[in-house]
């Protein structure tokens, strides 16, 4: 084993240390290293694969919609089990058809997305664990219809080759790793910046007939290469997981987008606001990025229900921006990105 990787200090110590002002610290640290512990866990029953209990369909369909595998319910009782034993005020998970009051005085609630990615499972593709952390406010039910910004925390678990934990607390992005050995989350990388002007964006190109204009009109100039508006030939990419998808981004820059589109049930967008678009947002730009429903901020949305959908553009703060740009005065739906009022409009012209 790297004696460098020992020497590095472990999630307990980074926590311990944290420069964090609030008074309430020291329970924010103790509800990240409760996931922590719990996602260890789950790192384990999911590396069985094939050959553990709970790789199947469950039967049943979640609050949202969505079938359920066996895993899915066993990682929402690990993360509830754990996050039961910290000062947790509320807690919304994916699973669950509204919020859970745990301990209506403690400081904080979570919402989480207890295994993102898991019909992903069976094609061996990481998967992950999304979670936001943010002050209770006047009552625990309406703390989770603040904007994204009430957060003061947020992260995801990727369990991939690597288990390994991306952590936005104190307006920075760190990353961690589980130790092989030691079983520990150890500090990887200290102050994740989002690397710029990378040529390439993820996008499910199969969907490009229910588009907007917008939407259209962006992919196509990137697929111009070089000779086209943007000046640069794009590699494009798609895993269908959003942990690996931020996880990417993170890594080597480039454009993540999950639009809105004219298909019955994706038309406010896929993603749940809460627990998914909302702890991206705040990773995205504490590590130098930023994150838009097309046209506003993310982190200045609120939710109006626990599930609520939105799209989501992340990534290199420009990109989003430009495609911020594209949007404007366009309807977000049903318009035609080949119609003459649009076949022509783009951000260089």
């Amino acid at each position: 084993m790297d004696q460098r990787l020992d020497q590095r200090p472990t999630l307990h110590v980074h926590l311990a240390a944290s420069p964090s002002a609030q008074e309430s610290g020291a329970a924010c640290a103790a509800i990240v290293a409760a996931l922590a512990g719990a996602a260890r866990s789950l790192a384990g029953v999911i590396s069985a694969g094939p050959l553990g209990p709970v790789m199947e369909d469950a039967g049943s369909i979640n609050s949202d919609g969505d079938v359920q595998k066996e895993l899915d319910l066993v990682a929402d009782q690990m993360m509830r089990r754990a996050l039961h034993k910290v000062p947790v005020a509320g807690l919304l998970s994916e699973e669950g058809k509204s919020p859970e009051v745990v301990d209506a005085g403690a400081p904080f609630c979570v919402a989480i997305d207890p295994l993102d990615g898991s019909a992903n499972l069976q094609n061996n593709i990481s998967v992950g664990t999304i979670f936001s952390i943010r002050p209770r406010g006047r009552d625990v039910l309406s703390s989770f219809f603040e904007p994204g910004t009430a957060q003061c925390a947020a992260g995801f678990f990727i369990y991939g080759p690597q288990t390994c934990l991306v952590l936005a607390l104190d307006r920075r992005v760190d990353l961690f790793v589980l130790h092989p050995a030691t079983a520990e989350f150890v500090l990887a990388r200290r102050g994740l910046r989002i690397p710029q002007d990378t040529a390439e964006f993820a996008i499910n190109a199969s969907n490009r007939r229910h588009w907007n204009g917008a939407v259209r009109n962006y992919m196509d100039e990137c697929l111009m290469g070089a000779p086209g508006p943007r000046g640069a030939d794009f590699n494009m990419r798609w895993i269908a997981s959003l942990v690996a998808e931020a996880y990417r981004i993170l890594m080597r820059g480039g454009l993540f987008l999950y639009p809105a589109d004219a298909r019955p049930g994706y038309r406010e967008g896929r993603l749940r606001l809460v627990y998914e678009a909302h702890p991206m947002a705040l990773i995205m730009e504490w590590a130098g990025g930023a994150a838009s429903n097309g046209r506003t901020r993310i982190l200045e949305l609120s939710a109006r229900s626990p599930h609520q959908r939105a799209p989501l553009i992340m990534g290199d703060a420009r990109a989003v921006r430009d495609f911020d740009m594209l949007s404007e005065g366009i309807e977000p739906l049903f318009e035609s990105g080949d119609a003459p009022l649009f076949a022509r409009r783009g951000l260089f012209r």
